[in-house]
């Protein structure tokens, strides 16, 4: 009876071991769900590699091969020295993780959520200020790998980035502005960066067409950077020259200011005792002169040195004052001439 009642009371009182088994398979399938790997994951074995080190970790740098489309030239500032670009930009590299066995040896494409699972090149725009991936309808990420781990990392970006402009020449200047991409993390012993195709590393849209310049060249290159603190990194650069068209400036700005001087010159054919006429011609002209002055500095930046436009622009203001100051003096002069001859007369007459 005793042992009836003590097996009986074994049987009701689960031990911890009875606990821990029937957990086991709960936190199993818990897990699993978490875990989830699709079709495409698993067979790439996305779980079973530190995707975190870039391919080929402690030997030689991996070759990270570059190309751009460059789409559009969205805006130029002279105000800001910066340029607007929308490209679509490249990236070429070889990952032997990635490699998976393939009877057709067909690749496969994927969109930018399998980005964040793998390694890919930290490469961004030195000297911008602002850049995005373009997100409509979906993130503008394209991701295709091979079966032998060559894998294509393409995307859609606009950069905004500084260009160092010369106003020397304005408005028959020419600048030289450049894109510049470099990697983040890698310098050169880890990341090799280099154009994929050495006879054309880019290639530009026949329809980008300029408010203000034309593109004279689209050239590529590249070279080193130099970090006292991290060492020398390889740096692309995409260099594009433009140059202005001058018919705008000479529609707002050349041919009103000339008309401006000659309508000056109109004053010298005015009577000099017609005071109110010759005075509010040039006190008109001159507030004209002014307002275009101002009108072509408020586009500009305020650079500290003197530009070609601003010597035309001062010079013809320069004509314009004097044609006042020559009927100030012109009157000055016919006023003394005058008086002089009154006391001769009076002389006379007495």
């Amino acid at each position: 009876m005793d042992k009836g009642s003590h097996a009986k009371k074994h049987h009701q009182q689960p031990t911890t071991e009875d606990i821990k088994q029937k957990s086991r398979p709960e936190s199993k399938r818990s897990d699993s769900t978490k875990t989830h790997l699709t079709k495409s994951e698993q067979l790439l074995r996305i779980e079973d590699h530190d995707f975190a080190m870039r391919p080929g970790f402690g030997g030689t740098a991996v070759s990270v091969g570059i190309d751009v489309q460059i789409e559009s030239i969205d805006s130029i500032s002279e105000v800001d020295m910066d340029f607007t670009m929308t490209l679509y930009l490249r990236h070429y590299w070889k990952d032997s993780r990635l490699a998976f066995p393939s009877s057709t040896n067909r690749s496969m494409t994927f969109d930018g959520r399998l980005v964040k699972k793998i390694w890919v090149p930290d490469v961004f725009f030195v000297h911008s200020k602002k850049s995005f991936i373009h997100d409509t309808t979906m993130e503008n990420i394209m991701l295709r790998v091979y079966p032998d781990g060559n894998i294509l990392y393409s995307l859609r970006t606009t950069v905004t980035a500084m260009c160092s402009m010369d106003f020397s020449s304005f408005p028959l200047d020419t600048q030289n502005c450049s894109l510049e991409l470099e990697s983040y993390a890698y310098n050169e012993k880890d990341l090799m960066l280099h154009w994929k195709n050495e006879k054309e590393p880019l290639k530009t849209d026949e329809q980008i067409l300029l408010a203000q310049f034309f593109i004279h060249e689209f050239r590529a290159s590249s070279g080193l950077a130099f970090y006292s603190s991290t060492g020398w990194y390889n740096r692309l650069f995409i260099n594009f020259i433009l140059r202005r068209h001058i018919f705008f400036f000479l529609l707002q700005t050349y041919f009103p200011t000339m008309l401006m001087v000659m309508l000056s010159w109109v004053s010298f054919w005015i009577d000099r005792r017609a005071v109110p006429a010759r005075v509010s011609l040039g006190i008109t002209i001159i507030l004209t002169m002014s307002t275009i002055i101002t009108g072509v500095n408020a586009s500009m930046p305020r650079v500290s040195y003197v530009k070609a436009v601003d010597i035309y622009l001062w010079v013809s203001f320069l004509f314009v004052f004097l044609s006042i100051i020559e009927y100030a003096a012109v009157n000055y002069l016919t006023t003394i001439e005058e008086r002089k001859k009154m006391k001769q007369r009076e002389k006379e007459i007495t």
